[in-house]
Formats: C-alpha cells, sequence, structure tokens
C-alpha cells in the first residue's frame, strides 16, 4: 500500500529519536508532583503525612486536587470562622480537626458556592461541592484511623445530592454534517484562513473522528504517541484513568483519517521533547487539551447552535451508538473505560427506557 511508507517512517522516525521517550502521562506525573510540592508549602505541615500516605492508592493528579481543595478549606477556616481570625496557615495542628464539629463543615458547604480568592471571586456547582467533601472524608479518615484526633464530623455530613442532567450528544445527522464541515469547509474560505485550515485540515479530521469513533477521553486523545497507533489490528493504546493501558479498535472510517494525517505529520520537524506525540499543535508541540476543546467547539459551532458540544460529548455520541447497535451495557462500560457499570448505566439510562417502552408492543396477548 502507498500510503503505509510514509506512516511506518513516522513510527521508525520517533523511535529513532534521540530523545529518551517520556511519555505525555510520565510528564504529567512529573509536572503534578512539582505542583503538588508548590502546594504544601501553603499548607499546614501536619498534612505531608497525609499525602506521603496517599501516594500509594492515589494518583499525582487525584492527589494535587486533594491539596487544592484543603488549601481551600484553611483559608475559610481564617476567613469565616471568628475562632482561627488571626491564624496563618502554618499555625494550624492536627488537633484543629477535633475541634471542628458538623456545623463547621456545614458551613464550610455553603461557603463552596461562592467566595472569594484574592481579587476573584469563584463558585462551585453540586459536583465540585461533593469532590472537596469526599477529600475532606479522606483526609480527616486519615487522622481518624490513626487515632491521631477522636471526632470526625465529616462523616455526619450527607454527600451533596446530584441533580442529573440530560445527556448532550450529537445525532447521526450531526455526526455527519461534522466531519463534512471538517473535510469541506475551507472551500469558500480565502488567504490566511483557507492557508490555515488547509494547514490543520486531516489533524482536525484524524482527531475528531478518532475520538467520534472510539469514545476515548481528551486527555487520552492528546496524550497519545505515534507508536501507539496500532493499524496491524487497528487498534490504539490508551492510558486510561489511574494509569492502566488499554487497546481501544477503531474501524476503518477513522483508519483512513489517521493514515491521511500520519502522511501530513511526517513533513512535520517536532519542537526538541514532542517527537513522539501523535497530534501536533501548529507550534509543532503535543497538542494541548484546551486546543482540542477549542477546535471542537470551533467545528460543532457550524453544526449545530443548540447544543454545546465538547470533546466529552463527542465521548456521549458514541457511547450513545455503540448501546443503541449492541444493547451491551458491559460492552460500552468496558470501552468508555468505566470501572463501575453503575456509572454507564446512570448516564445511558434514558436509552434503556426507550427500549423497555419498545417492550411494551413486542408481546401480543392475543393473535388478532
Amino acid at each position: 500500500m502507498d500510503e503505509q511508507k510514509p506512516i511506518t517512517d513516522a513510527i521508525a522516525a520517533a523511535d529513532a529519536s534521540s530523545t529518551p521517550r517520556i511519555t505525555y502521562h510520565d510528564q504529567k506525573d512529573i509536572e503534578n508532583t512539582l505542583k503538588l510540592r508548590e502546594v504544601l508549602k501553603s499548607l499546614p505541615p501536619f498534612v505531608k503525612d497525609y499525602f506521603r500516605a496517599a501516594e500509594a492508592t492515589t494518583s499525582t493528579r487525584t492527589r494535587l486536587s486533594y491539596a487544592y481543595d484543603l488549601k481551600v478549606f484553611f483559608q475559610f477556616l481564617i476567613d469565616e470562622n471568628p475562632a482561627f481570625k488571626n491564624y496563618a496557615v502554618k499555625d494550624f495542628k492536627v488537633t484543629v480537626l477535633d475541634e471542628l464539629q458538623a456545623v463547621d463543615i456545614e458551613e464550610y458547604l455553603e461557603y463552596l458556592k461562592v467566595y472569594s480568592s484574592g481579587d476573584k471571586t469563584l463558585t462551585n456547582r453540586e459536583r465540585s461541592i461533593k469532590r472537596k467533601l469526599a477529600s475532606l472524608r479522606s483526609f480527616y479518615t486519615y487522622y481518624y484511623k490513626r487515632e491521631m484526633i477522636h471526632n470526625n464530623p465529616t462523616v455526619l455530613i450527607d454527600m451533596p445530592k446530584i441533580h442529573e442532567q440530560a445527556i448532550t450528544r450529537l445525532d447521526t445527522d450531526e455526526v455527519v454534517l461534522l466531519l463534512d464541515f471538517i473535510e469541506h469547509g475551507g472551500d469558500s474560505l480565502t488567504g490566511q484562513k483557507k492557508a490555515y485550515y488547509e494547514k490543520t485540515k486531516e489533524r482536525d479530521l484524524a482527531l475528531v473522528s478518532l475520538l467520534l469513533g472510539t469514545g476515548i477521553r481528551v486527555s487520552e486523545c492528546v496524550g497519545l504517541d505515534v507508536e501507539d497507533v496500532d493499524f496491524k489490528n487497528n487498534g490504539i493504546k490508551v492510558t486510561r484513568k489511574g494509569g492502566n493501558e488499554m487497546m481501544v479498535y477503531f474501524g476503518s472510517e477513522v483508519e483512513k483519517a489517521l493514515r491521511k494525517y500520519l502522511s501530513v505529520r511526517q513533513g512535520i520537524t517536532p519542537v526538541a521533547g514532542h517527537e513522539h506525540a501523535l497530534f501536533y499543535s501548529t507550534q509543532r508541540k503535543r497538542i494541548t487539551i484546551r486546543a482540542v476543546e477549542n477546535l471542537v467547539k470551533k467545528y460543532a459551532r457550524e453544526v449545530t447552535t443548540t447544543k454545546k458540544i465538547t470533546p466529552h460529548k463527542l465521548r456521549s455520541t458514541y457511547g450513545t451508538a455503540l448501546y443503541q447497535e449492541t444493547g451491551d451495557i458491559y460492552l460500552v462500560a468496558d470501552v468508555l473505560g468505566h470501572k463501575d457499570v453503575n456509572t454507564t448505566k446512570k448516564h445511558y439510562a434514558a436509552l434503556d427506557d426507550h427500549r423497555r417502552r419498545m417492550a411494551a408492543t413486542a408481546v401480543h396477548l392475543r393473535e388478532d
């Protein structure tokens, strides 16, 4: 096959690069570890024991999120609790956790809805508040289990109720329109816009086709290296949440788009350190999550003005299509990388209801 050679060359060139292959996920772990060290400097000294213990069971991203959440918690105590108004963060000892009651935790959750940080006004919705309470529970549990405190008011607080929203997804005809627009939308452009469109068309088509054709997360997509593409089996090796690796398979349309893009990619000289990245930005670096979100939003606006389409909505579109075709919720959960099938069931409950309604007319009690 003529187009096989440049693809093989692209992968061979990445393999032969003098730059050691540090994966996207390894790099993110390094960045998160360095950020965590900086955040810990702004927290009470006693919290370091908690984060040291959490290292064995959590990802660097999770620990960094916990650290940010705890920073907000201690700032809340200083700003809102009269008992600590003259405290600096460094003044807090582990005994402070024993001094707090359930009402203090309730006041913290109320505070999270709207609060100030410097010159910014920040807000949290239900999911964010629930996550911050979960962080605080984990924090309290560590010290409670080790008998360093004797009071755990976080377990007395109910988790915030999450009001589920309808899943936004593209309809079948909208998927066709989206891919057609990426492929041919530049026909009416001129000048610099035309040049930019032509420069990114094959990349964007391959990227969006991959998201729509596999349901992978945007973080998994940008983390792909060229070596992760296996055309022999039409699969990609993705690193899931928690660091587990998994092969996800794609169809002929995705294969075609990827092969075209890899032919173009072969002519790009990447910035040092980005030789292995599958998808490049226009700056010849690994494309970022933000860049993917922006390009999906840009193209989706041309297809629908009533739906706010993000990369995650493309994931929902794939999950919906797969479930409608197979009716196998366990397969959908596996392919999407959900650890708990109940997560998948919750998202696709409306489709189940539709199938149950069909059952009402499937069985005839009497012959006509």
